[in-house]
Order: structure tokens, then C-alpha cells, then sequence
């Protein structure tokens, strides 16, 4: 099973309520399982810096299939992979990137998001992937 349009409205469609219902534009991508961008969606307002931050919370997402904040585990001072963050040209390793898989477990893709705080980027992620994961 591949992403399809399907999960990717489903996403993007959930993540925009979201984000109007707690009043933060938001920039939201949306990547396949291969990490190639299928889908963006900048809200009217949005921060222009938080594009590229969505997107590099979704790639990261999609790169080692767990959430960003994980990935930041092993980047901090004591853990276990110091300067992994640096490594695939830039990883971004706070909360907002999430992979999302089908019902059967497949890996589909991510989702990255990025305009608020970061637990309100977390919260829009957190929606989107889970409406991408029912379909």
C-alpha cells in the first residue's frame, strides 16, 4: 500500500480544523514513505520561516519513521547519537513531525507542521497523522 490522495486530504483536512480551532495558522506537509513531498499547505498567515521547519519535520518523520521528538532523544548531550541532527543535510528534532502508517501497519509516509508553539505544532501533527492513519 502506497499513500494515497485519500490520506493525504484526510490529513491536510484535519490538520487546517486544528489549527483554526486553537487559532494558529499553521504550514503543514505531507511526504510519502520514500520522503518526497506530496503535498503542502500553507495557511493564510502562516510564518514564512515555519515552511521550511514543517518541511523538515516531515522529512525527519518520514527518515527514521518515529516522531521528531524522538529523534531528538539521541541528539542531546548524553545520548546516544550527539550531532545526528546534523547528519541528511539537517534534521529538525523538535516536536511537529509525525509518521503516520495504514491500518495494517504499513508505513505511508509524514506529516510535518510548524507555525505555533511547538505543542500546538505537535497537536495539528498528532490530528493529521491519525486522520491519515484511519483511511
Amino acid at each position: 500500500m502506497t499513500i494515497s490522495q485519500q490520506h493525504v486530504d484526510a490529513a491536510l483536512d484535519a490538520a487546517c480544523r486544528v489549527a483554526r480551532q486553537i487559532g494558529v495558522p499553521m504550514n503543514v506537509a505531507v511526504l510519502d514513505n520514500a520522503a518526497h513531498l506530496k503535498a503542502f499547505v500553507r495557511m493564510d498567515g502562516s510564518l514564512l520561516g515555519s515552511i521550511d521547519i514543517a518541511l523538515g519535520k516531515a522529512r525527519t518523520a518520514a527518515l527514521f519513521g518515529m516522531a521528531t521528538e524522538a529523534v531528538g532523544e539521541f541528539c542531546k548531550p548524553g545520548g546516544t547519537s550527539p550531532g545526528l541532527d546534523q547528519t541528511n543535510g539537517g534534521l529538525v528534532v523538535f516536536a511537529g513531525g509525525i509518521p503516520f502508517h495504514a491500518p495494517d501497519g504499513t508505513f505511508l509516509g509524514a506529516v510535518g507542521v510548524s507555525g505555533g508553539a511547538v505543542s500546538q505544532d505537535l497537536q495539528v501533527a498528532q490530528a493529521a497523522a491519525a486522520a491519515a492513519s484511519s483511511i
